[in-house]
Parts: C-alpha cells; sequence; structure tokens
C-alpha cells in the first residue's frame, strides 16, 4: 500500500530553512514507514528469501539486505557493551578456506552466543580479548583439549576455572583405544557390527552383545585388559555434580589408573589425561559441558548454507548474532 500525505511546507523566518510537520513513524528523507521496514526485517529474519520479498513487497533485494543490515548493527551497538559471561564456552569453527578458521564464545548459563571471532590463535584474538569487559568476573571457562586455548584462559581470564569439556575426553580415550585395536587386529577394526559395541559402554550393552564382545576379546588378551581398563576410565571421566568429600576419595583411585595406563600401550593417552589432570578432575564438580557450543556450531553452519556461503566475515558474525545471540531480537529492535 502506498499512502500520499499532501502536507503544508513551512520556513523559518529566523534561519530561512524549510521544514515540514512530522509524522510518527515516518522518518525524514525515508521511502518506507519504520512499521513497513519493521515487516521486512521479520520477514527475512524468518526465512523468506530476498527474492520471494521483493516479489511480494515490491522493493529490490539490495533494499532488503540494506535494511536487515541496520536492524542488525543497531541491536549490536546496544550490546556491545555487555560484560563477559560467568560461565563461558570457547570452541573454534570452520568458517572459509581463504580466512580459516573462527572462536566461538558462548554464554552457557543463557544458552547464547557472545561474540564469534576470526582467527583461532592467542596473537588474533588478543587486541579482542584485552578489550572484553568483566573478564574478571568470569568463574568457568569450558573447553575441548586444546593447549592453544588454555592458555589464552590463563592470561585473559585469570579468576577463571579450566573445565575440559567431557565429550571431547571420552572422543579421545575412543580414539586412542580405536588406534591400538587396529594395531592389534586390523580386520576387527573394520568390522561395523564390532566397532559399535567397542565403542560404547560396557553398561549400555545387552547380555547378548556383552557375551558377544567377550568372545571375541578372549582371543586377544591384551586388547580385552585395555577394553576393561577403558571401561573403568569412562566411569571416572563421565562423573559429575560431585562433592568435594566424594571428590577426595574417587580422586586417589583415578590417579592409581592413570599409573597403570602409564605402563601400558596407551601410555600416550594417559599422558595427555596427566598434563589435564585438573581440569577433568572440574569435570565431576560442574555439569556444563560445549554441547551447547556445538549445537550452535550446527546452525552456523546451516545460516552459512541457505546464504550459499559468506565471504565477508563481519556479515557473517551479524547473522550469527541475530540468530543465535540475542533471545527475541525482532521484537525488541
Amino acid at each position: 500500500m502506498t499512502l500520499h500525505l499532501r502536507v503544508p511546507k513551512y520556513l523559518c523566518l529566523k534561519c530561512h530553512r524549510y521544514f515540514r510537520h512530522p509524522f510518527l513513524g515516518i522518518r525524514p528523507r525515508y521511502r518506507a514507514s519504520e512499521a513497513f521496514r519493521l515487516e521486512v526485517f521479520e520477514a527475512h529474519d524468518g526465512g523468506i528469501t530476498q527474492r520471494k520479498l521483493s516479489l511480494t513487497h515490491r522493493i529490490s533485494a539490495a533494499t532488503i539486505e540494506r535494511w536487515y543490515q541496520y536492524r542488525v548493527r543497531m541491536r549490536a551497538s546496544e550490546m556491545s557493551g555487555r560484560p563477559c559471561p560467568q560461565v563461558l564456552g570457547i570452541d573454534e569453527h570452520f568458517f572459509t578456506r581463504k580466512k580459516g578458521y573462527a572462536t566461538t564464545l558462548v554464554d552457557l548459563n543463557n544458552r547464547k552466543v557472545f561474540d564469534v571471532k576470526l582467527g583461532r590463535s592467542e596473537s588474533s584474538l588478543r587486541r579482542y580479548l584485552q578489550g572484553i569487559e568483566g573478564k574478571d568476573q568470569v568463574q568457568i571457562v569450558v573447553m575441548d583439549l586444546s593447549e592453544t586455548y588454555r592458555s589464552i584462559a590463563r592470561r585473559h581470564f585469570p579468576n577463571a576455572r579450566i573445565v575440559a569439556d567431557r565429550f571431547h575426553v571420552v572422543r579421545l580415550i575412543n580414539q586412542h583405544f580405536l588406534k591400538l585395536w587396529q594395531q592389534h587386529h586390523q580386520e576387527g577394526r573394520k568390522n561395523r557390527g564390532l566397532l559399535s559395541l567397542m565403542r560404547r559402554h560396557k553398561w549400555h550393552l545387552s547380555d547378548e552383545q556383552h557375551a558377544k564382545l567377550m568372545d571375541y576379546l578372549a582371543e586377544y588378551p591384551v586388547l580385552k585388559e585395555l577394553y576393561l581398563v577403558k571401561q573403568r576410565l569412562m566411569r571416572f571421566i563421565l562423573l559429575k555434580t560431585l562433592r568435594v568429600k566424594r571428590m577426595k576419595k574417587k580422586l586417589p583411585q583415578y590417579l592409581a589408573l592413570l599409573e597403570q595406563l602409564k605402563d601400558s600401550p596407551l601410555h600416550a593417552l594417559a599422558k595427555t589425561l596427566t598434563s589435564w589432570m585438573e581440569p577433568i578432575v572440574a569435570m565431576w564438580r560442574f555439569s556444563k559441558s560445549n554441547g551447547i557450543t556445538e549445537g550452535f556450531h550446527n546452525k552456523m553452519e546451516m545460516i552459512s548454507r541457505r546464504a550459499y556461503g559468506f565471504r565477508n566475515f563481519e556479515n557473517y558474525r551479524l547473522r550469527v548474532l541475530a540468530h543465535c545471540g540475542w533471545d527475541g531480537i525482532v521484537n525488541r529492535v
């Protein structure tokens, strides 16, 4: 709908400048009302393509993109002074082959993306991390077993406790065990049925499945002992929300198991777990993990696919913050 308004034109006798009577919702030199621009933003943010909106609303795709970017940038400027969350999740994800990886910072308490920055090294993130407000208030930083992110957390979040991500620790243990299995019996490693049984926890197997697995491991005594040790280790890794008193009882048993692994073919795994002793033990106390971050990475990939890829990282960052960073951005903009 196009609405034509006839309004008088005024002249200021002091400054000799012309002006007109203002109308609520119609900004000067704008060809569309704020309500119409907001309607286009909501539709495009909801998934309607620019081509479809161009046909239904009779505006160009460039105009739709400009209005969308204006709304998102306005919200980004309002959120620029946010303090750093108390429970922070940090992880990397792939952006483009030309620009490499990007780092995702997630507020795990509120389940929202705090920010996305290009790069994953301390040198590429140093300037950004130095300017974050409220770094001293961060209490927990959850990450995978990355030495780079651990050094970043120690330097830029000095008051935070580093907590290892449980999923990545479990995956690391399985990777070491499966690699060792391939060295002992390469043909058995290719069997998908046995592979499924080996990866799953012992208490998740049925009696029939457990008997089948034990029959296979009986032919490889060393592999069987390592499998049993792996299952014991998994029970320690999956502990969470423990009180300090119970943690003190479990810690000597965990240390004894690591000492046992140091004299086994899994000595490389024991070395890695020992170097990450404090973050892994911290998992027993807290239930937070980077599963939320990994879920956002899947959503970011869908956003990139819907746009057929991004070349400009700032545009990608604004899209991610619009869809993953702010609750109810459409209603509050």
